[in-house]
């Protein structure tokens, strides 16, 4: 008995320990734009500031540099979109051939997209960029897009999602019925996999969206650039948060805060919307047929 209550105990502290580390910074952030730039420094940093001072950081933040926050959001949204259905659109295939064909080779590739889940992404910068630089696609939108849709993760995960929950009874019915193999993959396949593609297209999205490193080497113009490398010229262009303010620019600590909140909204809507396919996506290979 005591040994339970002792273990329920450390688990209460556990968790009660981790909300408040992750937690705290979070409601700081949310709280942030209803404050000042002085009331940041000398209010209690978890007390609610007042409404009127978030339509003042969103007038100066959407205001900066002729609205360019827009052209930040617009240039993520394409990229996003555009990288996330050309990689769905080749790890589904992919995943589904490895798990269903049998061809020469075939162990070889699944091991190599295994390897390369495993190499760091920020390794890969440098020969991207010399690759990129060859075919004349740096600082074009084109050089953030393309990287992006190589996703071995997607790859693996219809592979086991397919040899774990896709009989090969069903694909050989379908083809007894005449049914072509493009149209097994589209009529039959993607139907009862789609808990598992959703489940991989979210994560994509999250990868795509959150993608720092990779824009802020490829492109050098502001016009092209993603809300996250975006908030980075915010910050060092203003000096907003270690320099006080460099310039009569009113971008500050607040508007800082309020950029870094509009660029997770994204996010946050998408996960809202797909949050019981990611449940089903879980555990729809957890048992086999």
């Amino acid at each position: 008995m005591f040994t339970q209550l002792g273990g329920r105990l450390g688990r209460n502290i556990l968790f009660a320990v981790t909300i408040l580390f992750f937690g705290i910074p979070i409601v700081w952030l949310l709280l942030a734009p209803t404050k000042t730039n002085n009331g940041l420094s000398f209010q209690n940093p978890l007390s609610f500031g007042n409404l009127s001072q978030i339509g003042t950081a969103a007038g100066n933040l959407f205001g900066y540099n002729h609205g360019i926050i827009w052209t930040w959001a617009l240039n993520s949204v394409w990229y996003t979109v555009a990288s996330v259905v050309i990689a769905l659109a080749t790890a589904v295939p992919a995943g589904y051939a490895l798990a269903k064909f049998a061809f020469r080779g075939r162990s070889t590739v699944l091991f190599v997209t295994l390897l390369t889940m495993i190499v760091p992404s920020a390794a890969l910068i440098l020969p991207l960029y010399l690759e990129m630089s060859a075919v004349g696609l740096t600082n074009t939108p084109w050089s953030v897009i393309l990287p992006l849709t190589f996703y071995p993760f997607g790859v693996y995960m219809i592979y086991l999602f397919t040899t774990t929950s896709i009989p090969n009874s069903i694909i050989e019915a379908a083809r007894l019925d005449g049914c072509s193999e493009f149209g097994i993959m589209t009529r039959v396949f993607i139907p009862l996999a789609r808990p598992a593609i959703v489940m991989i297209a979210f994560f994509a999205v999250v990868g795509s969206w959150n993608s720092f490193f990779l824009p802020f080497i490829m492109l050098t113009s502001q016009d092209l650039a993603t809300l996250q490398t975006g908030l980075q010229i915010l910050v060092s262009s203003t000096g907003a948060i270690n320099g006080g303010n460099l310039s009569n620019i009113p971008i500050r600590a607040p508007e800082v805060a309020l950029a870094a909140i509009i660029s997770i909204l994204p996010i946050l809507m998408v996960f809202l919307f797909a949050q019981k396919y990611l449940v089903a996506g879980q555990t729809a290979g957890a048992e086999k047929g």
